[in-house]
């Protein structure tokens, strides 16, 4: 009894300290305020927090760190929980505390000559959309969760989106950050240098940590000026390879016009037409593969850019890559096109239960592992549809098994589901891929992590992780595998 007294002895005291240092609005454990936080997006992951902080300053972050260290508390760093991975969800033991970062959203400095930004890691995607749009400047990286996703969380993840194509992952698009360590430490790297040789490009080490090595609470990011116009194409294929062929003649025509180039299959699309009333099919006939493309410009480039569009579309169809195609007649038709690729995980969570794979393999095979894999899983697994859809360009489809009709939920998921992810995985570690290559590897995937990852490239991940968060309280059992017999990392 007498440990369980000084354990919540223990407990009371950082709860009283952590109320004090944050204010009732920064710090709670009023557990309906917290419960909407403890479930990941999927609805895969669900845990429990001893509270929930909401800080509204990097002093704040760094000042309840050090309060964490002190009393031994695990931190789940949380930006707009909108994670594919269970990433920011905490575990079922109830002694850690989610740190929210939502209410440090604050644009720190803007400069639209040098074409640089510097915000919170709270900042909301679409706000940050918003704000450069304003200025008639952009950036780079958007996807379907932009109206929650927040900077922090993206850069932790190194998200993708659909423009990696021609911009690169969030990796690309971050000059500079700023970061609190586990022993609340300020790491200030948020000055852009274009050229800096004093050692390890530590804000690199950051970026796709998932919160386990420092957290993210500012960033300077690179923009790009405003679009003056794009073209958005629909074409109807015949086969996932003559996708890829199709991409290859779009690099060729389009150069650096290419921006954005999703595939998705029939079943994919169907399944958008049936979920959403609004939606509409861009083609008269249904084609077994659909692809998605866009061609952008800026002002100098902008009145070419209907006669590339057009002569991509004309070009493609004398030499028989597509079997019917269409352009955008306007803004509005653009944005349509959009929906149906951004509404398919929607439409399929209406279906049903569904094992999600975020693969990748290199780019020249990914047509042939989708053309090779899809009937595969389907053999191995009677009853189940394969799917895949995404972004052709990268080498990263979304690779997703649907379950047999019946299954019932929650139950499915842990018994073949398991198993299927498994053969997934094996057949994208053959094809020499990456069981993930843009929503990060979180809770979901860090023990496939440990059975497949490269022996001395997970040793290494551990000895960093060992070396800058020693006592494990930076986001504990996500993504670094643990070593048998260990405690999480």
């Amino acid at each position: 009894m007498l440990a369980t007294r000084e354990t919540m002895s223990t407990t009371d005291e950082f709860l009283s300290a952590a109320s004090s240092l944050l204010g009732d609005r920064g710090f709670t454990t009023d557990a309906e305020l917290i419960e909407p936080w403890l479930t990941d997006w999927r609805g895969r992951f669900t845990g429990h927090a001893l509270g929930m902080a909401s800080p509204a300053s990097t002093q704040e972050v760094a000042d309840l760190v050090k309060l964490c260290a002190a009393h031994g508390v695990p931190i789940v760093p949380q930006g707009g929980n909108s994670g594919m991975s269970g990433g920011a969800t905490p575990d079922d033991t109830g002694k850690a505390i989610v740190l929210s970062l939502r209410r440090m959203d604050k644009v720190r400095s803007f400069d639209v000559v040098a074409r640089q930004i510097t915000c919170d890691a709270g900042l909301i995607l679409q706000t940050l959309h918003d704000t450069v749009e304003a200025e008639r400047l952009r950036f780079p990286l958007t996807l379907g969760g932009k109206g929650s996703a927040t900077i922090g969380g993206l850069i932790s993840t190194n998200a993708g989106g659909t423009q990696v194509l021609r911009h690169g992952s969030m990796r690309a698009q971050v000059l500079g950050i700023e970061a609190v360590m586990a022993d609340g430490t300020v790491f200030d790297s948020l000055r852009p240098l274009k050229k800096d040789n004093r050692g390890f490009d530590l804000k690199q080490l950051l970026i796709g940590s998932e919160g386990t090595l420092g957290i993210v609470t500012a960033a300077t990011l690179r923009l790009l000026p405003a679009l003056a116009d794009r073209a958005v194409l629909w074409a109807g294929l015949g086969d996932i390879r003559d996708a890829r062929k199709l991409l290859l003649h779009a690099e060729r025509v389009a150069g650096d016009a290419l921006e954005g180039f999703e595939v998705m299959p029939r079943h994919s699309l169907e399944a958008v037409l049936a979920h959403s009333a609004n939606a509409r099919a861009p083609l008269q006939d249904h084609h077994e593969w659909n692809a998605l493309i866009e061609l952008t410009a800026d002002a100098s480039g902008a009145d070419a850019l209907p006669a590339l569009a057009q002569s991509l579309l004309e070009s493609a169809f004398e030499e028989g890559l597509v079997a019917d195609a269409t352009i955008a007649r306007n803004e509005a038709q653009a944005e349509e096109f959009w929906m149906l690729r951004d509404e398919i995980a929607p439409a399929e969570r209406a279906i049903g239960p569904a094992m999600q794979h975020d693969i990748s393999v290199p780019v020249p095979d990914m047509a042939e592992f989708v053309a090779d894999a899809v009937p595969k899983v389907e053999k191995a697994f009677p009853g189940t549809t394969a799917v895949a859809f995404g972004h052709l360009g990268d080498g990263n489809v979304h690779f997703h098994v649907l379950a047999p009709e019946g299954a019932v939920p929650g139950k499915w998921e842990l018994g073949e589901g398991k198993a299927i992810s498994a053969f997934v995985h094996d057949e994208v570690t053959a094809w020499n891929g990456s069981i993930s290559a843009e929503h990060g590897i979180g809770q979901l995937k860090r023990d496939e992590l440990a059975r497949l990852g490269d022996p001395a490239q997970l040793g290494i991940m551990r000895q960093v992780k060992r070396a800058l968060d020693p006592a494990g309280l930076l986001n504990p059992g996500k993504l670094v595998p643990l070593e048998t017999g260990t405690e999480p990392l």
